[in-house]
């Protein structure tokens, strides 16, 4: 007889439970590699047509086009991210705060190690319409090439022709400090393939070539919508073309709609009041003050009145959205007496006892659309830290309001703000001292 101890045992066939999970298995890794191969594809597309219209030689860098590079720096602002305070111009260091960790700017100067030095045309063109670096890494969107993906070859060439005039500086580009998985370029692929496809900017043939210069402008290398777009959960614009108004992430500043009347929205204005506020920072219907402020500063008032009437004329041109204010029950009558007579102490000097203002000098409250609008940030946010429209060459001493942080506290500032936006026919909702805490820096 054998001797069972010594039999050699068959395996049991697979249930088919075993089967089943194995499969199930396989179908979630065929499905991985499907979804990765998607996000790498998504990731590239278009980029291979950009490069092969980059192969066109580009222009030498001769001084008209380093003088337009310039200009156009000046109206994309690049300076205000790409230079830290204190530090060399376009020298990169600045940190910038997002709910994702703090990105820093980096160096733009000609220097071979750590900025432009060893890049070329076609690879700063990529950077401008896919948002890739000259080594093949994905930039992040901080730097906005959501919306410098429209600009033009040309363009580009002249900003890169600048950049390469600039003097050298050695400073090295600081690391990101970014929470996982936000600081992993697989993370950021993912994010491109949800919300960025490069594109080129097309003219409307139904429009005029002033509005189609000015939503080049307003589009591309303005790109307002990084603030008037407002943004999503995953830090992508919403509603990029509407520029229907948005929290600014971590500054605790709204930037308003700019197709709506009840907020920034310019339809009903003239022309050539959008021009002077764009150019000085004030006009008769309103002034710039906070991140706008410093837009004007920066930016819009190096830019010619042509293409100022170009941008006011296609921003007059926005569908402009239809809302209803929102129902706002009444304040409680003891901060609604708190606040008329903080008013009284504080504000009724300048803005006068009725709201009325000082023409050329402090702006009417009453009637102020920047009063009512829904959201009280921007009032808090200038109570707290003042009010200064921007030092300009067409208002080069501007009124200010200061700071009142120090001299009221969070009730008071609430109680005041909820008096205007209750007083002379007003029926905005009241603020709290938690709204005014929550919108503190």
């Amino acid at each position: 007889m054998t001797n069972p101890s010594n039999s050699i045992p068959v395996a049991a066939p697979p249930s088919r439970r075993s089967r089943a999970a194995v499969r199930a298995l396989m179908a979630l890794v065929l499905l991985a590699l499907a979804a990765a191969a998607l996000v790498a594809w998504l990731n590239v597309r278009g980029e291979a047509a950009l490069n092969n219209n980059a192969t066109t030689p580009p222009s030498a860098a001769t001084a008209w086009l380093i003088s337009q590079g310039a200009y156009l720096a000046r109206a994309g602002n690049c300076a205000g991210c790409h230079t830290a305070r204190g530090g060399a111009a376009y020298a990169g260091g600045l940190g910038i705060s997002t709910p994702f960790g703090t990105v820093y700017a980096s160096n733009l100067t000609p220097d071979v190690k750590t900025g432009l030095g060893a890049w070329s045309a076609d690879a700063f063109w990529r950077a401008m319409h896919h948002g890739r670096s000259a080594d093949g890494r994905l930039l992040y969107p901080v730097f906005p090439y959501t919306s410098y993906t429209q600009v033009s070859r040309g363009d580009s060439d002249a900003l890169f022709a600048y950049l390469r005039s600039l003097p050298a500086v050695a400073q090295a580009n600081r690391p990101h400090e970014l929470a996982f998985p936000y600081n992993s370029q697989a993370a950021l692929a993912v994010w491109r393939a949800m919300f960025f496809r490069a594109a080129e900017f097309a003219p409307e043939p139904n429009q005029t070539a002033e509005w189609n210069r000015g939503a080049y402008l307003v589009r591309g290398l303005g790109h307002c919508a990084a603030c008037h777009a407002g943004r999503n959960l995953l830090g992508a614009s919403r509603s990029a073309l509407a520029l229907q108004g948005g929290a600014i992430p971590m500054q605790h500043w709204y930037a308003p709609s700019l197709a709506s009347a009840r907020e920034a929205g310019v339809a009903e204005w003239s022309t050539q009041d959008v021009v002077a506020l764009l150019q000085t920072g004030t006009s008769p219907r309103g002034s710039a003050m906070g991140p706008m402020g410093e837009v004007v500063f920066r930016s819009t008032q190096y830019i010619n009145s042509i293409d100022l009437q170009a941008m006011a004329v296609y921003l007059k041109a926005l569908p402009q959205q239809t809302l209803a204010p929102q129902a706002a029950p009444a304040p409680e009558p003891t901060q609604l007496s708190t606040g008329a007579k903080l008013y009284k102490a504080h504000c009724a000097e300048c803005h006068g006892e009725q709201g009325e203002g000082a023409k050329g000098a402090y702006p009417a409250l009453a009637g102020n659309r920047a009063v009512t609008m829904d959201s009280p940030a921007n009032l808090v946010q200038t109570v707290l830290h003042g009010g200064f429209a921007p030092a300009t060459t067409g208002n080069p001493r501007p009124y200010g309001m200061p700071p009142f942080q120090q001299t009221m506290d969070d009730t008071e500032i609430a109680a005041v703000l909820t008096y205007i936006r209750r007083a002379w026919g007003h029926s905005a909702s009241a603020v709290s001292p938690l709204e005014v805490l929550q919108h503190q820096r």
